[in-house]
């Protein structure tokens, strides 16, 4: 059994989740990059999948960790490939992760505001939640990308505090990126939690200075 996480909802006033890999599985958005981009990319281009394979993970390394690495519009200029088409083509493998939807309607009996707060360009939400149906329990959705810098890097909570209402010591932030985690850290955030098994198809990772979880129903109410 996975042991319960405690958390003081009545001290919590503002919840931010990230998306992929927290509230959705990242199983999706592993095997549409490392399996189905390139294999496209390899039938536009004529190429053997191994070497189309190279390709795309060469281009899109050079630009992790920042904001062009998670646009669509900057990866179908990129590569030549229409992504959102590609996306729904893909779009049974989007799922939500177990017991996401009973933690978010768990949600709704407390006061704090719940934030979407994701890497994701608006194009790429729009595709997840066309499938997804879990928008609607949000009170808003934010991309890095309306703030013009990712979530990972140095300054991301300074800036998203220009716009948003919320005190570090009372906000409860969730994700799968480790690097991100320690930006908000840095910021001040309080109560931080790190999945460790983003991707239901792979092992578990090490959350390292971050208290891990596996799965949502450690935080509903027991």
């Amino acid at each position: 059994m996975l042991t319960p996480i405690s958390i003081d909802w009545n001290n919590i006033e503002h919840i931010f989740l990230d998306m992929d890999g927290t509230l959705l599985d990242l199983h999706f958005d592993n095997h549409f990059w490392l399996e189905y981009v390139p294999l496209r990319f390899a039938e536009k281009n004529n190429l053997d999948l191994k070497t189309a394979k190279y390709e795309v993970g060469r281009v899109t390394q050079e630009k992790e960790g920042t904001l062009d690495w998670y646009s669509l519009n900057y990866w179908t200029q990129r590569l030549e490939l229409d992504i959102v088409a590609l996306k729904h083509e893909m779009s049974e493998k989007i799922s939500i992760r177990n017991n996401v939807e009973l933690f978010l309607q768990s949600l709704q009996t407390y006061t704090a505001k719940v934030s979407l707060l994701t890497n994701a360009d608006r194009d790429c939400v729009k595709v997840k939640f066309a499938y997804a149906k879990i928008e609607t329990y949000f009170d808003e959705i934010i991309s890095s990308h309306d703030l013009g810098i990712a979530k990972e890097e140095a300054g991301f909570w300074d800036q998203l505090a220009t716009r948003q209402d919320f005190k570090p010591e009372q906000s409860l932030f969730i994700d799968d990126n480790l690097h991100v985690l320690r930006e908000a850290k840095a910021h001040g955030i309080k109560h931080l939690l790190a999945i460790d098994q983003p991707d239901s198809q792979q092992g578990q990772k090490d959350t390292q200075e971050f208290e891990g979880i596996r799965c949502f129903s450690q935080l509903l109410p027991r």
